[in-house]
C-alpha cells in the first residue's frame, strides 16, 4: 500500500526496494510521534468540520490503541506497506473504514513526516540533556573532591603550569554548559509546528494550524508554509552541530584520559575490570572504553558535514534527499548517550594519584609561580622572567611547590557553584514541563 499509488499504476519492484530503502526500520522510530501527530489532526479537523465529532473520536481511539502497540514494541509495518505513515493509516480503515480513510484530508505526507521528524528530535534532544545533566552533575562531584591534587598542566604537549584535577574535571563540566546552550537552540528550532503546510504549498481546506501547535506543545508554527518544508534538513544539520558540540568535549576529555593512564604520565588508573589486556603483553591496562568514546565522538563530529553536504544545492520543495538524513541522524542520539554513559562509570571509577609535583621532573612547572614572586616583590615581569629564565639554563633554578592561586576560575577558586547555576539557568530555559503537559492531555 501506498498513500499514492491509483488503481492504473504500479511501481517497479526494483525502483520500490531503491527508494524505500531502510525507510521501514527508521520508520518505527517516528511511530509514537506519528501517531500524536495523527491525534492532534484529528481534533482540528473536527474543529473545522472536516470530521464529525463522532468519526474524530472514532478515529482518534483506535490511534490511542495503536500507540500503546508502539510502546509495547508490537506495531511492526508489512512488507507490503511503503512508510509508517501508511500502516497507521492502513490499519484505521480496516478498523473503522471510510471514517479511517477521512485522516489524511488537509494534509500531505511531506508535512506529515515533517512533524514526526521534529516531534522525534524534541523527544530526544530532551532525553540528551538528561544525560548530560548526569554527567554534568559527576564533573563536579569529581571536581570538589580532587581539587586539592595538583599535576601538571601542558602547552603544546610540553610542561607548562600547576593544573589541579579540580581544574581538569570543571573545566569539562563547564565545556557542557555550552554544549546545552547549543542543545537549547537545536531545542527551539525544532520546537516550531509544521503541520498544515501539506506538501509545501498549504491547503485550501480551513485548517487552524494554531490548534495543532497548543495541542502538540509546540513554542509556535513555522508560518510560512514554503519554509516549513525548507526547515526539513535545517533542523536536522542544527541538531546534528548541537550534538557534535557535546561529542566534541567527550572526545577530548577522552584523549586526556587515555594520556593520563599512560605509564609516562601515570596521573590515573581504573580498576583492572574497566581496562582491557594484551594477548601477549601481561603488563597491559588498555584505555578502550576511551578509545572507543574518542571515536565514536569523532564520527559525530563530522555528522553536521553529512548533512550540509546531502542537502547542499536543493531548491525550495520537498525532495526524496532528505528521506536519507534519517539513517544518519536518528542513531547518532543513542550513540552519543551511551558514551555518556561510559564516560559516568569510567570518571565515577577513576583513582587519582598524590603528589604528582612532588616528582623533580616536573620542577619547571614552578618557573612562572618564580617569576611572578619576584614580581609580586617589585621586580619588573621582564627583568624576573630573564632572572628566572638565566637560572634555568645554569641549572641553577630552585623552587617551592606552593601554589596559591585565588582568582576566579583558578586552582584555588574552582567557581564551581557558578558553574552550576549557569548550567542551571540554561536548563530552565528547556520548556520540557510545557510539552509534557500537552502529549499528556492529547493522549487522554
Amino acid at each position: 500500500m501506498k498513500l499514492w499509488s491509483k488503481d492504473n499504476t504500479d511501481t517497479s519492484r526494483t525502483v520500490e526496494k531503491f527508494t524505500v530503502g531502510k525507510d521501514r526500520e527508521f520508520d518505527l522510530l517516528l511511530a509514537p510521534f506519528d501517531i500524536l501527530g495523527s491525534i492532534a489532526h484529528a481534533k482540528m479537523l473536527a474543529s473545522v468540520g472536516l470530521l464529525t465529532n463522532e468519526e474524530a473520536a472514532n478515529i482518534i481511539t483506535e490511534l490511542k490503541n495503536i500507540y500503546q502497540q508502539t510502546h509495547d514494541s508490537q506495531l511492526t509495518i508489512n512488507d507490503d506497506i511503503e512508510d509508517i505513515h501508511s500502516q497507521i493509516e492502513l490499519l484505521l480503515t480496516k478498523k473503522l473504514g471510510d471514517t479511517g480513510k477521512k485522516i489524511h484530508s488537509a494534509r500531505s505526507r511531506n508535512d506529515q513526516v515533517l512533524v514526526d521528524v521534529k516531534l522525534f528530535l524534541r523527544n530526544e534532544i530532551e532525553e540528551l540533556v538528561n544525560e548530560v545533566q548526569v554527567f554534568f552533575q559527576l564533573l563536579i562531584q569529581q571536581s570538589e573532591k580532587y581539587k586539592q591534587h595538583l599535576f601538571p598542566g601542558y602547552t603544546h604537549l610540553q610542561l607548562a603550569m600547576p593544573s589541579s584535577f579540580g581544574l581538569w574535571f570543571g573545566a569539562y563540566a563547564e565545556s557542557l554548559v555550552d554544549d546545552v546552550i547549543t542543545l537549547q537552540g537545536a531545542f527551539s528550532v525544532v520546537n516550531k509546528n509544521p503541520l498544515g503546510s501539506a506538501a509545501g504549498y498549504g491547503s485550501s481546506f480551513p485548517i487552524n494550524r494554531t490548534l495543532t501547535t497548543q495541542l502538540l506543545g509546540f513554542a509556535n508554527l513555522n508560518y510560512n508554509v514554503v519554509y516549513a518544508q525548507m526547515g526539513r534538513g535545517k533542523a536536522e544539520r542544527v541538531t546534528a552541530m548541537a550534538l557534535a558540540n557535546v561529542a566534541d568535549t567527550l572526545a577530548r576529555l577522552s584523549m586526556d584520559a587515555c594520556l593520563y593512564l599512560n605509564q609516562n604520565f601515570d596521573f590515573i588508573s581504573f580498576p583492572p575490570e574497566l581496562t582491557t589486556g594484551s594477548s601477549i603483553m601481561p603488563h597491559k591496562k588498555n584505555p578502550d572504553v576511551f578509545e572507543l568514546i574518542r571515536s565514536h565522538c569523532n564520527r559525530l563530529k563530522a555528522l553536521p558535514n553529512e548533512i550540509m553536504l546531502m542537502t547542499t544545492n536543493l531548491p525550495s520543495g520537498y525532495h526524496r534527499d532528505l528521506q536519507l538524513l534519517k539513517e544518519h541522524l536518528f542513531p547518532a542520539f543513542k550513540t552519543l548517550k551511551d558514551c555518556l554513559t561510559m564516560a559516568g562509570l569510567m570518571l565515577s571509577n577513576i583513582t587519582v594519584k598524590e603528589n604528582i609535583l612532588a616528582d623533580e621532573k616536573y620542577k619547571y612547572v614552578f618557573s612562572v609561580e618564580e617569576v611572578n614572586k619576584l614580581v609580586l616583590k617589585g621586580t619588573p615581569f621582564r627583568d624576573a622572567y630573564k632572572q628566572v629564565g638565566k637560572a634555568i639554563e645554569e641549572g641553577k633554578f630552585t623552587y617551592t611547590t606552593n601554589v596559591d592561586h585565588v582568582h576566579e576560575g583558578s586552582i584555588g577558586n574552582l567557581c564551581n557553584d557558578e558553574i552550576k547555576n549557569m548550567m542551571q539557568k540554561t536548563l530552565d530555559t528547556f520548556p520540557f514541563a510545557h510539552v509534557h503537559k500537552a502529549i499528556d492531555a492529547l493522549l487522554k
